[in-house]
């Protein structure tokens, strides 16, 4: 089965595009509504977005103030207010429900510290709103990045329009999801802009933003269901594409199924997976790959052997507390789990049907498939949330088991 593109990488190519000194092109851009909510923010803030095709053109203008719709998009929420300190008039964000409850102090702290005008009524999360002046001061700042990797992507991403360029240093707890900010630096070299790296600390001098057209990834982390019906069939799954080389944190899947009992392989036809006798559990540490963590939560339900997956206490701060979700509703299937306060942990049991909510997540909803794909009875509450990254994921599912 074929993967729509990466949204990690189609939202920061857009952000570079709009910030870059001319038009440029994202190719095989991932639409979905994580990406239509970036486009449209970039439009707000001046640029032109064309998304009538499969590949969008982007034409950069100067930023200007207006209201962003944030909707429940962390990178939306994350990667476009060190934009917004760049524009000239104010910029507003708010975004669903949902996303009120994210943190956001770690970006507008910086931004405050760097020189910009943040107004969020104390409060570190949405709605707040940015007062631009057409510049930013930029330059060095310290800042607890622990909760999302996504705080020191978003001032990298921008920092190179800074006046003085921007540093930036991490203190506190281990910074999770660093794939994430490889990907940043990845991206941000593809346009030509410096970045200095070391222990914990990112560099970003004053510099142009070469316009430069990009190709997209396919979406590595939505292969993470798909991949593990074939472990739950006892079949196999081919996803064609697969990068041999990459920053995207799905590409883990290859290690992490072949432990639990999968025969995984990778040639010139893409990434194929053939699932064995039985599902295997796993002691892993997923701190860098959290955005796998509901699926292979689920996996692990599934086990014949105990499972522990550790390291990933800061996906309790994503689309919902995922961790007391995924224990409450893998519970309330009958399976034997265990909610730690940096992850869970799974003893065999039968599992019976139910309602799964998805809690508006997406990767809710990849955990529910997976259960319902070797579980009968299982309701997936709002399958549809999964358009957030991969729209028409519900149709690609029903033909692969039916």
């Amino acid at each position: 089965m074929a993967l729509p593109g990466s949204k990690s990488l189609t939202n920061r190519a857009l952000v570079l595009a709009a910030l870059s000194d001319g038009p440029s092109v994202v190719r095989r851009a991932l639409r979905s509504r994580d990406t239509e909510l970036m486009a449209t923010a970039l439009s707000r803030l001046g640029s032109t977005v064309v998304t009538t095709d499969e590949d969008w053109l982007v034409f950069p203008s100067s930023l200007r103030g207006g209201a962003v719709d944030c909707g429940l998009a962390g990178t939306v929420m994350r990667f476009v207010p060190p934009m917004a300190a760049l524009a000239k008039g104010e910029v507003s964000f708010d975004g669903d429900p949902h996303a009120r409850t994210r943190p956001m102090s770690g970006v507008l702290d910086a931004l405050r510290a760097l020189g910009a005008t943040v107004d969020d009524g104390g409060r570190g999360t949405l709605p707040f709103t940015v007062s631009g002046t057409g510049r930013l001061r930029g330059g060095a700042v310290t800042i607890d990045a622990s909760a999302s990797s996504q705080f020191v992507s978003a001032l990298l991403l921008a920092g190179a329009r800074f006046d003085e360029g921007v540093s930036v240093r991490h203190v506190g707890p281990p910074v999770p999801s660093l794939p994430h900010i490889e990907m940043t630096v990845a991206c941000l070299r593809e346009h030509g802009v410096e970045v200095i790296t070391g222990p914990d600390t990112w560099s970003v001098p004053r510099s142009t933003v070469r316009a430069t057209d990009v190709v997209i990834e396919p979406d590595l982390s939505n292969a993470a269901p798909f991949l593990m019906l074939a472990m739950t069939s006892r079949g196999r799954v081919r996803v064609p594409g697969w990068p041999r080389r990459t920053t995207q944190a799905g590409d883990a899947l290859r290690d992490l199924l072949s432990r639990m009992g999968a025969e995984v392989s990778l040639d010139d036809a893409g990434l194929t997976v053939t699932g064995g006798q039985s599902i295997l559990g796993v002691d892993a540490d997923l701190h860098d790959v959290g955005e796998l963590a509901p699926a292979m939560a689920a996996l692990c339900a599934l086990a014949v052997t105990p499972s522990r997956l550790r390291g990933i206490a800061h996906i309790r701060g994503h689309e919902t507390d995922r961790l007391a979700a995924l224990s409450a509703e893998l519970r309330g299937l009958g399976a034997a789990v265990t909610e730690h306060q940096d992850g869970l942990s799974f003893e065999p049991a039968a599992l019976h049907g139910g309602t799964f909510h998805t809690y508006a997540d997406h990767r809710m909803a990849h955990a529910a498939v997976v259960v319902g794909s070797a579980v009968d009875d299982v309701l997936v509450e709002d399958v549809e949330t999964t358009a957030k990254t991969f729209p028409g994921f519900a149709d690609v599912w029903a033909e692969l088991v039916r």
